[in-house]
């Protein structure tokens, strides 16, 4: 992997570990349904208009969407919304890694290597201790809301991979045209049309302006920049390679939090955190195994400037 590559899955950690402050921001503003539904909507206006179709099935790009737009951030902002810090929100949907694994061995029928078994018993141990001790200083729904969040990221992981996309940045932005009328039609019904014109008032005040910036973060750094730079590095390198540079992802996420919000978080929690993404590296780090995620590419699937050394078909096993 050229050191260029590996300097933009850097920035790709930074980008999404800075998210998690730009989400809390922007829930202090909107509800969390809506907030998901307006986060993808203003991405999915200008795509339908302007981003030519990616050459992939329909039904895993719809796959996508759900998996990774809708569940992930339904659950993840939900959570957020009722008292999960950022930091340790950005920590726990850690776990969409080994759940990747694990929905790969069960509805792909791959084989588990001895490490992965083994990553993957030292993760959930790890989330385990997480969750136990939140269960024990504070309430346990914001935590299991997020572990959710990690599981429907996981889904989406399972139909990026299908969809094997030569075209990541089409990918992920026509991804976004699905999560949008769900959330909706879910914000209308749960939060009502009163709290959603409410939280277009005071928009410029302090609260307001950073919710904006927040939301413009999201949706520019986040999901525009951070999500397509992943894709396109993991279409071309294999999944073992790329995914362990995601464990930066709550590295940067719990510093922030510390430095900007003063949210420091608690030896157990830092414990719990050890493991978990001890775990996700052991089960991550197997470049050259026969029972590698990824699988080489024919070289009619990718364009004809990629070499057929960087043919690699897209595990996107990563777990931020």
């Amino acid at each position: 992997m050229p050191i260029t590559h590996r300097l933009l899955a850097v920035s790709v950690a930074v980008m999404w570990g800075l998210n998690f402050l730009a989400i809390d921001a922007s829930l202090a503003q909107f509800p969390p349904y809506f907030l998901v539904a307006l986060r993808f909507a203003l991405i999915a206006m200008p795509t339908i208009l302007l981003v030519p179709f990616p050459k992939v099935q329909v039904r895993w790009l719809i796959g996508y969407g759900l998996g990774f737009g809708t569940l992930q951030f339904l659950f993840l902002y939900w959570g957020m919304a009722i008292g999960m810090p950022p930091g340790l929100a950005s920590l726990v949907l850690q776990a969409s890694a080994p759940f990747t694994v694990l929905l790969g061995a069960t509805l792909l029928r791959e084989r588990l290597s001895a490490a992965q078994v083994v990553g993957i018993l030292i993760a959930v141990a790890g989330l385990a201790i997480v969750g136990m001790h939140r269960a024990g200083t504070a309430a346990l729904a914001p935590f299991l809301l997020t572990v959710a969040g990690a599981f429907g990221w996981a889904l989406g992981n399972i139909c990026n991979r299908q969809a094997r996309a030569t075209e990541p940045l089409r990918f992920t932005l026509w991804m976004s045209v699905v999560p949008p009328l769900p959330m909706l039609a879910l914000s209308l019904a749960v939060e009502g049309s009163d709290a959603i014109a409410a939280s277009f008032t005071d928009l410029t005040s302090p609260t307001g302006i950073l919710a904006l910036a927040g939301l413009a973060y999201t949706i520019l750094i986040g999901t525009v920049a951070g999500s397509g730079i992943w894709s396109w590095l993991m279409a071309r390198h294999a999944a073992g390679v790329v995914a362990p540079f995601s464990l930066l992802v709550p590295v940067v996420g719990i510093a922030a939090a510390w430095i900007v919000l003063g949210q420091a978080a608690a030896w157990q929690e830092l414990i719990g955190g050890a493991l978990l993404v001890g775990g996700v590296l052991l089960g991550s780090l197997r470049p050259g195994s026969p029972r590698q995620l990824a699988r080489p590419r024919t070289s009619a699937a990718m364009p004809a400037s990629n070499s057929a050394s960087k043919s690699r078909a897209t595990a996107s096993g990563a777990p931020s």
